[in-house]
């Protein structure tokens, strides 16, 4: 999954795919390099992030998901916490709606699913984008988000969405520290277990920053695409990355090294 951020403010992108050329090409980049899958969002989900009003999201992300439909026909997500961007995005042409919250923020965003039959990630998260790295606690990290994933899993098939719809993703960063992101990777057993496509999305995050010492997050492409090889070997489904081509590459590599690969 490639990541295309069309905000001012991301952690590692922020502001460079804004103008319609940058744009495309980014989307040309992606598409080159084997995306499987677009990710788009319109608005920063890093620390400290602040909110955006729904229509300054919309004509963030419309613009990229039609691009991305002009240009290819892999499948687009909208990344998103709110009905109506999601809604919109999905009728642009997006086929997967990306939502942090796990659909909790929004509850009209399971009528937009029923009547989409669009594809969910379900992500946890403790706390919210501005306060979610204020000294985050857990008892036992991995079992916590476990069960939090397997409760909103219930709350979707009561509403009628159908499990082979949902993707879930423990939420690297999202109210963790570096100790809580190693944990959450060293037990990948215990989320690909119940029973949904896992995503991991791991991408230039500061826990890499931390171990390697690259302050930049461009800088970490290296540690990412080990990480990806990693989750990779552990049938983690989806790779959320920025650099899409180092990743295949690792992916190539650890295909090699088991064996699925012979050159």
């Amino acid at each position: 999954m490639g990541i295309l951020n069309v905000t001012p403010d991301s952690f590692s992108d922020g502001g460079r795919y804004c103008t319609e050329a940058n744009l495309r090409a980014r989307i040309q980049e992606l598409l080159t390099d084997g995306a499987d899958i677009i990710d788009v969002g319109g608005e920063s989900t890093r620390p400290g992030a602040e909110p955006v009003p729904p229509e300054e999201e919309l004509a963030r992300v419309l613009p990229a998901v039609r691009a991305i439909r002009e240009q290819s026909g892999l499948p687009v997500s909208i990344d998103t916490t709110k009905a109506e961007v999601a809604r919109q995005a999905l009728l642009a042409g997006a086929n997967i709606v990306n939502d942090i919250s796990a659909l909790e923020e929004d509850p009209a965003m399971l009528a937009v699913l029923r009547e989409s039959g669009a594809e969910v990630v379900l992500m946890h998260r403790q706390g919210e984008p501005r306060t979610m790295q204020l000294a985050p606690h857990y008892e036992d990290v991995v079992a916590e988000i476990a069960g939090y994933l397997v409760r909103r899993i219930e709350c979707l098939e009561a509403a009628g969405i159908d499990r082979a719809r949902m993707i879930l993703d423990p939420g690297l960063g999202f109210g963790k520290t570096s100790a809580h992101n190693l944990a959450i990777l060293r037990n990948l057993p215990a989320f690909t277990r119940l029973g949904c496509r896992l995503l991991i999305g791991h991408s230039r995050k500061s826990f890499l920053g931390e171990i390697t010492g690259q302050r930049e997050a461009q800088q970490r492409d290296l540690a990412t695409a080990l990480v990806s090889a990693f989750c990779a070997a552990q049938n983690v489904a989806i790779l959320r990355v920025h650099n899409v081509a180092a990743t295949r590459e690792a992916l190539m590599v650890q295909a090699a090294l088991q064996g699925h690969i012979n050159r």
